[in-house]
């Protein structure tokens, strides 16, 4: 009775009861733990919410959002893994492409989206690393906007010369690019491509011409007349004219040979120690997409990326799986922008 009248009277604005007395004190103390309990409760039912949906996630279709254009590398990728998708969680994974903006448009999209798990986006290494970097500005932000789900593939660029060039190999390249600087031309058909140079310049304390081109193809053609001596591009782009002998890879960015390339070294291998540049797509969903849902596309992914069928389906075009867990894609990305920014902002590299 004498809480119940305590609690009126505070509610009501007028006490009998001194302000600062014992009874005020406990009157006030009491309002708060009702307050909380309050919060608590409704904090405990927003759980139980979620929890129960995403134990029956998926319920409905899921739209999987590619922020590139039909038929490029991204999109061939991730129309492979929508089907695994589907058959593995019962319901369509559809995929939709919204290219623009080197893949803002897309990204933005997605970050609008309702973090409910029923759209994810495949990101890549622009979209969640080099475009706020790239672009004066973005309309999301890569860490605060998204829920990390899982590292798909990544690729790397191969360093190509002409099979009659002197450029035998990276050490041959390095002793030309010592002696006479900015004597070397080199093609770049991409934003990539112009970070892999910049990087190599870095390293070597070398410089050497960076041509940029609007794409592949127009690059290997100037490749093969010999109007550049060098070209740096994705194994994807080059491997058919490699496999032709029309070409020839000096050596791959990733760390360590690649799959995707068997018998051509690494850049790191060749004594440049540590030099490491590939491309990359990894899942993300909307910030605050269901802890649970997150789970279960990353567990639904992880097996998928096992499959040999799968596996061997993204070597083919230039990927190699990859895989992982939800922290560990966050970690990989930071680890990237810390690499990049500095080298991007040195550079002063601006999107086209």
């Amino acid at each position: 009775m004498a809480t119940n009248i305590l609690r009126n009277c505070a509610r009501a604005g007028f006490c009998p009861v001194p302000r600062n007395s014992d009874i005020a004190k406990k009157q006030q103390h009491l309002i708060h733990l009702e307050t909380k309990m309050k919060r608590l409760f409704a904090a405990v039912m927003l759980s139980l919410s979620q929890l129960a949906a995403a134990a029956s996630y998926p319920e409905k279709p899921v739209r999987v959002i590619v922020p590139y254009q039909a038929g490029q590398g991204t999109d061939v990728a991730t129309r492979l893994l929508a089907e695994h998708l589907t058959k593995e969680l019962g319901q369509a994974f559809v995929v939709e492409n919204r290219p623009g903006a080197g893949g803002n448009i897309g990204a933005a999209e997605a970050a609008r989206a309702a973090p409910d798990g029923y759209t994810i986006l495949m990101g890549t290494n622009g979209t969640h690393v080099l475009n706020p970097y790239l672009y004066n500005s973005v309309p999301f932000d890569p860490e605060r906007d998204f829920e990390p789900v899982i590292l798909v593939s990544t690729f790397p660029m191969v360093l190509l010369t002409s099979p009659g060039s002197s450029y035998t190999s990276i050490k041959a390249l390095l002793d030309t690019a010592k002696a006479k600087p900015d004597s070397i031309d080199a093609g770049l058909p991409s934003t990539t491509a112009r970070l892999v140079l910049e990087l190599f310049e870095k390293q070597t304390g070398t410089r050497i011409t960076g041509i940029p081109y609007k794409g592949s193809s127009t690059v290997m053609t100037d490749l093969i007349g010999g109007r550049v001596a060098l070209a740096i591009d994705t194994v994807s782009a080059s491997r058919s004219l490699i496999d032709s002998g029309k070409i020839k890879p000096l050596a791959v960015t990733s760390l360590k040979p690649s799959a995707l390339l068997p018998g051509v070294p690494s850049v790191a291998g060749e004594g440049i120690d540590g030099f490491q540049v590939v491309a990359w797509n990894g899942v993300y969903a909307p910030h605050g997409t269901p802890p649970a849902t997150v789970k279960t596309l990353n567990q639904a992914l992880a097996k998928i990326l096992k499959r040999p069928d799968v596996q061997k389906r993204l070597l083919e075009l230039g990927h190699e799986p990859a895989g992982g867990s939800s922290r560990a894609l966050a970690e990989f990305a930071q680890s990237e922008r810390q690499k990049w920014a500095p080298v991007i902002e040195t550079a002063g590299l601006k999107a086209n």
